[in-house]
């Protein structure tokens, strides 16, 4: 079927169905309570719904544990609850698109529990085994959530299985053709069901180098972090061709891959016009504010809003030079809070500063992607103990903290800026104890900040984060301006302060321009410019040729 790319007209909301709204008051957020705010989402001018995993799994990394692809956990609904958000999501014109899990599965996946009990059974090459003569680990590869990447078989001294991430998440072993024909037959299972495609997790860590060989530490530990030989690899494109080929194209589906890793030059590769996925997301600024993704202790980068507009607009113009597409995102169920991340000082996160950061990312070119809460401003927590925390991610890291000899009080400092438990509080739909999200106690205990940063406030008030979300919706939906935004090209304003981000989305000879002042003081853009789309603010300074910003205020001219 001839690729017309037409998933570039979208607008995608990601649900984290856990922690969204609980109908049954079990304290676990649900699929009923998906389908009962639907038309919250097309209030915000949502097409597409992401629904985090809601596959059966034990939980260990919240559903990216997959212990059955083609069931539902009974903790989220059933398939017929499935069915009915499909069926009703698709009636008001909103496409359903689930997450793929494909680099691992949960050790209690029935294909692991027969490769474990039968080590001669063919399920044994489902995944990788290794068998050392002295008894230690095959390497000092070091997993994404701590700790070493191989686990020691039961009753089998000396034989260990891999894992990228937890020692509950055993790899696939995509060398197997038969095992790449099962995942293969499990993806056109539901893309039979008519969803409309996937955002695939950690693709780039199929492909692992097979010589397994250690490489010098890179950290106290003695262990390398094992991205440094099971990332991005050579013969990854071999798997995801053939991927491609066996499902997504047969189906016309959008593909959204988590590609972190991916350099510049093999951009086309991924997302060109023949490209893998239909995009990847653009994770060039959103982790900014540390040294290493993958390595919570290396240190924070010490970032300036210059560094944000290279980062962004380098990363663009790459994009464009291979005439691929990108998905925006500012966050997702695996990072903190955007407000708390880029505005450094807590004084200035404020609504004012969340609409300014979603200008700043909405117009850009690509889809843009909305993580639940990000609409309404919702912030960082700040846990008191270790034990407040769920993410297996967490635990492993402050672990790893305080054996490179960190104290408590720092580690937990850490843990408390960096968990991705920051963005699986529950949504904060009003203001009583459980913010609305159920009667009851939630799975996760509640943000520290949902006075006025709260679905119930945010409606009443015209000037509210949630209400500017859906008026960027408007302008960007709006016929008049639709085909720049979605055709036009993407260029950096130079010649303005240093703190302030500015471009213009040009398309056969028009243009829009978007001013964002990301600095707590008041800049003077000198430019001519038309009126005005959007304003973060009640009132703009401007004259002919001068453009007052107030601090963090952002506008979109056209």
């Amino acid at each position: 079927m001839k690729n017309t790319r037409w998933w570039k007209n979208e607008l995608v909301y990601q649900v984290y169905p856990r922690s969204f709204q609980d109908t049954n008051n079990d304290g676990i957020g649900d699929l009923r309570g998906v389908i009962q705010h639907l038309a919250y989402f097309k209030s915000l001018g949502v097409t597409m719904l992401w629904i985090s995993p809601v596959y059966q799994s034990p939980m260990v990394d919240m559903g990216y544990d997959i212990s059955d692809y083609e069931a539902i956990d009974p903790q989220f609904g059933t398939m017929a609850d499935f069915d009915e958000l499909l069926e009703k999501a698709q009636k008001m014109k909103i496409k359903l698109i689930m997450d793929l899990v494909i680099n691992h599965t949960s050790d209690q996946h029935a294909w692991f529990k027969q490769a474990l009990a039968t080590p001669d059974s063919p399920y044994r090459n489902y995944y990788i085994f290794k068998t050392t003569a002295n008894g230690k680990a095959p390497n000092n590869w070091r997993s994404i959530f701590g700790g070493s990447t191989w686990t020691e078989v039961p009753h089998e001294p000396g034989t260990f299985y891999f894992h990228t991430f937890a020692p509950q998440q055993p790899d696939l072993n995509w060398e197997n053709p038969q095992l790449r024909q099962k995942i293969y037959q499990m993806i056109n299972w539901w893309l039979d069901k008519g969803i409309a495609g996937f955002r695939i997790d950690a693709i780039t860590h199929l492909k692992k180098d097979l010589d397994w060989a250690s490489l010098p530490a890179d950290g106290a530990d003695g262990l390398v972090t094992v991205t440094k030989k099971g990332q991005n690899r050579p013969g990854l494109e071999l798997f995801l061709d053939e991927l491609k080929k066996e499902t997504f194209d047969k189906y016309h589906a959008v593909t959204i891959g988590e590609a972190y890793g991916v350099p510049k030059k093999d951009l086309a590769k991924f997302i060109g016009p023949a490209g893998y996925f239909s995009m990847i997301f653009d994770f060039s600024y959103i982790n900014i504010d540390v040294a290493d993704v993958d390595e919570w202790d290396r240190g924070h980068a010490n970032w300036s809003v210059t560094d944000l507009k290279q980062i962004i607009f380098e990363y663009h113009a790459a994009i464009q030079a291979v005439a691929g597409w990108t998905a925006n995102v500012l966050e997702n169920h695996d990072q903190p809070r955007v407000l708390s991340k880029l505005i450094k000082d807590k004084r200035y996160q404020t609504p004012t500063a969340a609409k300014a950061l979603a200008t700043m990312y909405y117009f850009l070119p690509g889809v843009p992607f909305i993580y639940q809460g990000q609409e309404i401003g919702m912030k960082n927590f700040e846990r008191q103990s270790i034990k407040e925390f769920n993410d297996v991610s967490s635990l492993n890291n402050y672990q790893v903290a305080l054996a490179a000899g960190q104290d408590t009080k720092t580690a937990l400092a850490l843990v408390n800026e960096r968990s991705r438990d920051n963005a699986r509080t529950p949504m904060q739909w009003d203001s009583s104890q459980y913010g609305g999200f159920s009667q009851t106690q939630p799975w996760l205990k509640m943000g520290t900040d949902i006075q006025g940063i709260n679905v119930a406030a945010e409606e009443v008030d015209p000037t509210s984060t949630l209400n500017y979300y859906r008026q960027l919706a408007k302008v960007r939906q709006d016929p008049q301006y639709h085909a720049i935004f979605i055709e036009g090209s993407l260029e950096e304003l130079k010649d303005i302060p240093a703190d302030v981000l500015g471009y213009q989305r040009v398309w056969q000879q028009r243009a829009i321009l978007v001013l964002v002042n990301l600095s707590p003081n008041e800049q003077h853009v000198t430019i001519s410019a038309g009126r005005v789309l959007i304003n973060n603010q009640t009132t703009l300074d401007k004259t002919a040729d001068t453009i007052n910003l107030r601090p963090y205020q952002a506008v979109v001219l056209g």
